[in-house]
């Protein structure tokens, strides 16, 4: 008996997986796009390509320029732009027009976003508010899409202000050694910026302010005149104005009569803004979790010190032999600050962990320094080698300790010869620009020669060479007055510029120690230990108060 074979039509073998496709595509269009379309009423790509602005008016912001201090520059740029928004007529009146963008340019934490909630505060006019981050989505054209919204928005509800936050995350400098071709979707939305900003007319009285702290990678053609016609700087508060920066976020909490907001501004070089908000901030809850009734001064030094190199550890079992090599370091560097008559005033040294660190020396500087004269950068040069050369000196060997030290030497060391052309040997020439380069990747390639590269080294290694010198006979001939330092480091942990030069004069300090404190400490529990073990008496009555005697019950 024969048996035949007869295959299946190839049409019935493909049909179930072309049925199902189309079922489950059918349902993903209700369920997701068709759904999304109806809430957006444009479809489902219409809500996509939507701007993502916030729009803030001068009703919603509570920000005025009273809270904002330390750029004073900035702020009468800011306010002119103001008057612009507010009366265009006296400005045009001239045959003046209405700058087109304004790009704030500022280190992190300056005060670029808060000038900008200042300036919604302030003016009588609609802010659209939205990061640079905002317009790029993983679809290309998407953020130029939202570009082209934004601005046809800006126009409707003109005189507004569009504020773009962190601009360098969309407006990098093009081309392929950057991004990686032409179809790039920031370039996209680059390009995009750049042609509605072209196309702003002075009678759209629409301003542009645009925030970065990364001028250097930013497209020529997003910062040439006629697109952003202002850059207004916003740089680190000088003396001044840490002071007003910290009287406005001081009237926020209650303060001590012994806080000086004056001599912690001095002692903040260097701060931003934000850091002095935060400053305030941990004062006020370490005064708080202390249950004091104030902000007192040692509160905001410790939350400066906080701020800056982090927590004190002080429940960091130390070594005693390490424990030492950290006190005669920091003398050497204390006692190099307090001789140097270049140096910064001292303000204390302590050898209290903080953070990487097992100790630090902390000056107080007089004004802001703007310039460095090569005698200051010698005298930096000594107090950065001054912890080590110490520890040569009194400890019989070298640690490990000092390796920030010496990086801040080498690094001051470098900038002197390659940027500032102090070195004889070098001459009056900067080699900074091939140091800015490292950003560009193709414009990696040095611009001097290998010879020039090795002076360059020996250099560095003269001025660090003359600097060890110069700190080893300073604390050779001051021997007696490190190691006093050194021990009362030991004793008391933490010292005022003042106890140290009492130290130096040969005078007693009249300062608990730690080790009083800590058998005071152990003495006050020992108490309450022995008052809560001890036997209750027996309640008596007073004389005179005895209660008549009960009759005897037979």
């Amino acid at each position: 008996m024969a048996v035949f074979y007869k295959p299946d039509s190839w049409w019935g073998g493909i049909l179930p997986h072309l049925l199902l496709t189309m079922v489950a595509f059918v349902a993903i269009w209700f369920l997701l796009f068709r759904r999304m379309g109806q809430a957006g009423g444009g479809g489902f790509m219409g809500t996509f390509l939507r701007s993502r602005h916030r729009v803030t008016s001068k009703e919603e912001s509570k920000v005025t320029f009273k809270d904002v201090a330390g750029i004073d520059e900035a702020k009468e740029e800011v306010a002119e732009i103001i008057e612009f928004l507010k009366s265009p007529g006296k400005f045009q009146r001239l045959g003046g027009r209405i700058p087109r963008g304004v790009l704030l340019v500022g280190e992190p934490g300056c005060g670029k976003t808060l000038l900008a909630k200042a300036i919604a505060g302030e003016a009588d006019v609609p802010v659209f508010a939205i990061s640079g981050s905002d317009f790029v989505e993983l679809f290309v054209g998407v953020g130029a899409s939202r570009v082209r919204d934004l601005f046809k928005q800006a126009r409707e509800n003109a005189p507004c202000i569009v504020f773009l936050d962190e601009i360098d995350a969309i407006g990098r400098r093009r081309g392929e050694g950057f991004h990686g071709g032409g179809q790039d979707e920031r370039e996209q939305t680059l390009n995009a910026i750049l042609v509605e900003m072209d196309g702003l007319g002075t009678s759209d009285q629409v301003i542009i302010i645009g925030a970065t702290n990364r001028m250097d990678v930013l497209d020529p053609a997003l910062t040439r005149p006629g697109r952003f016609d202002r850059q207004i700087n916003v740089s680190l508060p000088d003396l001044k104005g840490r002071y007003e920066i910290l009287k406005i976020y001081a009237a926020k909490v209650k303060l001590g009569e012994d806080a000086d907001l004056h001599r912690l501004a001095r002692g903040t070089p260097m701060f931003s803004g934000a850091d002095l908000e935060a400053m305030v901030n941990e004062a006020a809850i370490a005064a708080t979790m202390t249950g004091k009734d104030a902000v007192q001064q040692e509160d905001l030094e410790e939350a400066r010190d906080k701020v800056r190199w982090g927590r004190a550890r002080k429940s960091r079992v130390i070594d005693e032999w390490e424990k030492k090599i950290t006190a005669y370091h920091e003398a050497g560097h204390a006692l190099v600050q307090v001789l140097m008559p270049e140096a910064d005033p001292l303000h204390k040294v302590s050898i209290i962990p903080r953070g990487v660190i097992g100790g630090a020396t902390f000056a107080l500087p007089e004004r802001d320094r703007y310039l460095y004269t090569r005698r200051y950068c010698q005298a930096l040069l000594s107090i950065a080698l001054g912890g080590r050369v110490s520890e040569e000196l009194f400890c019989g060997d070298i640690s490990s300790g000092a390796s920030n030290d010496l990086a801040h030497a080498t690094e001051l060391a470098r900038t002197m010869v390659l940027d500032w052309g102090m070195s004889e040997r070098v001459g009056m020439i900067s080699y900074a620009a091939e140091r800015r380069r490292a950003v560009l990747p193709e414009f990696a390639a040095k611009d001097y020669s290998d010879h020039t590269a090795e002076i360059v080294d020996a250099e560095i290694k003269t001025f660090i060479d003359q600097a060890y010198a110069e700190t080893h006979k300073l604390l050779t001939d001051n021997r007696e007055k490190a190691d006093r330092i050194a021990q009362a480091l030991l004793k008391y942990e933490t010292l005022e510029a003042d106890e140290v030069k009492q130290i130096i004069e040969g005078k007693p300090l009249k300062k608990t120690s730690v080790g009083d404190l800590i058998e005071a400490e152990h003495a006050k529990k020992e108490g309450q230990a022995e008052v809560q073990d001890a036997p209750a008496e027996t309640a008596r009555p007073l004389p005179g108060t005895e209660p008549p005697a009960m009759p005897e019950v037979s």
